[in-house]
């Protein structure tokens, strides 16, 4: 198993690249792509088995030619109309080759390329948060150029950073999904339909006002796609990434905050991730030292010990820690001790130009000087034990 969490990147940073230009190599312009494009409707396939209010998008004709490019940026779709395009034009040809699908993820992705397309667009946020929660760490959250599972060979262990990853991702898209909804960007759901009108509380009535974020629809489609692949699949890390998407899922219900925040409730998960081993029957967990509490269902769970990603090790997925800056007077993970993993450091000197004495001139312009200073830059040296060239 760990492999669940490749169809957000098999549709995420394929098509936002084609799309929007992010890959230098990328051969095929968006026009080109566009063009090659057959459109070819779904019948009444992919439904969310006993759940309302998911229906099929209609499907509206597209006449638009040019008018989908940005004005004076002809290499560049709009948004919405990129939407538009991979959702009318592309979904089974970009379904149909995102590797790793199962029939249900190919089914909703053909069904709802909408909702795939905000899905892949908040991919690229979570990705963010995850280097950001780690940036100060020998396990950085990298991701890999041209490799299809994204993190490389980290996630084939059962670890605590793959436990970290799903659940980010896993509220990374109840995240996109119901910030979709309550922008208007989704034809299948809008603003909680429960959070409207006259209501009360322990405090009186009152009437709700403003877009309630619909949270609940996002979870459902969310748990639909992201759980098929490992419901496919019985075996112990099948059940351990449930349970972390799950617990991804359920930090969403904490409330309307900023996914950063999400990150930093995440983040304290990790520091206290519970590592386990499979029952008896294979239906759930046993804690691994029993000196330590049972896992809950918002606790994350691991089986494996991480390695120490201090070295580069292929068959690990660790990129080592050396060429990382670090801070020279920092005892925390960040340090140059810690950090470089006691092989020492090299010191650059390097000249800063900053924004420096900036002004408000009315109106309505902010002004600035350009200031040069000279600081220290510590990056970690790469290892010299003779191991270290078998790894790589």
């Amino acid at each position: 198993m760990g492999k669940g969490l490749w169809w957000i990147m098999g549709f995420t940073i394929p098509v936002i690249n084609q799309i929007h230009h992010k890959s230098a190599d990328n051969e095929r312009s968006p026009k080109r792509l566009l063009t090659s494009m057959v459109w070819m409707e779904q019948p009444g396939k992919g439904e969310l088995p006993g759940k309302t209010g998911l229906q099929k998008p209609s499907v509206s004709s597209f006449s638009e030619k040019k008018e989908g490019w940005k004005a004076g940026n002809p290499g560049q779709l709009s948004l919405s109309h990129s939407r538009r395009y991979i959702g009318a034009l592309g979904a089974r040809v970009i379904c149909d080759n995102i590797p790793g699908l199962v029939n249900k993820q190919r089914q909703l992705c053909q069904r709802y390329p909408d909702i795939m397309q905000s899905v892949g667009e908040g991919a690229k946020e979570w990705i963010r948060e995850c280097q950001h929660q780690f940036r100060h760490h020998r396990w950085n959250c990298s991701t890999l150029d041209r490799d299809h599972t994204v993190f490389g060979r980290v996630m084939l262990r059962s670890s605590r950073e793959a436990a970290f990853v799903y659940a980010i991702s896993s509220a990374g898209v109840v995240y996109a999904i119901t910030r979709a909804c309550s922008q208007g960007d989704l034809k299948v759901c809008s603003c909680d339909p429960l959070k409207r009108g006259r209501s009360k509380d322990e405090r009186g009535e009152f009437d709700w006002g403003g877009c309630s974020d619909n949270i609940n629809y996002g979870i459902r489609f969310a748990k639909a796609f992201v759980d098929a692949k490992e419901k496919k699949v019985k075996d112990a890390r099948a059940l351990m990434n449930l349970h972390n998407n799950r617990c991804g899922r359920m930090d969403l219900l904490a409330g309307n905050v900023r996914f950063s925040k999400k990150g930093d409730y995440l983040r304290k998960k990790y520091n206290g991730a519970i590592q386990v081993t499979m029952n008896q029957d294979g239906t759930g967990f046993t804690v691994a030292n029993k000196n330590f509490r049972k896992p809950t269902k918002t606790d994350l769970v691991y089986f494996e010990n991480s390695p120490d990603y201090c070295v580069m090790d292929k068959s690990a997925g660790s990129l080592g820690t050396a060429g990382r800056v670090c801070n020279k007077v920092s005892r925390g993970t960040d340090g140059c001790e810690v950090m470089c993993c006691g092989q020492g450091y090299d010191t650059t000197r390097v000249t800063r130009v900053t924004k420096c004495e900036c002004k408000f001139h009315w109106c309505c312009a902010v002004r600035c000087k350009e200031c040069e200073d000279t600081v220290d830059v510590h990056t970690c040296k790469a290892p010299k034990r003779a191991e270290w060239l078998d790894q790589t």
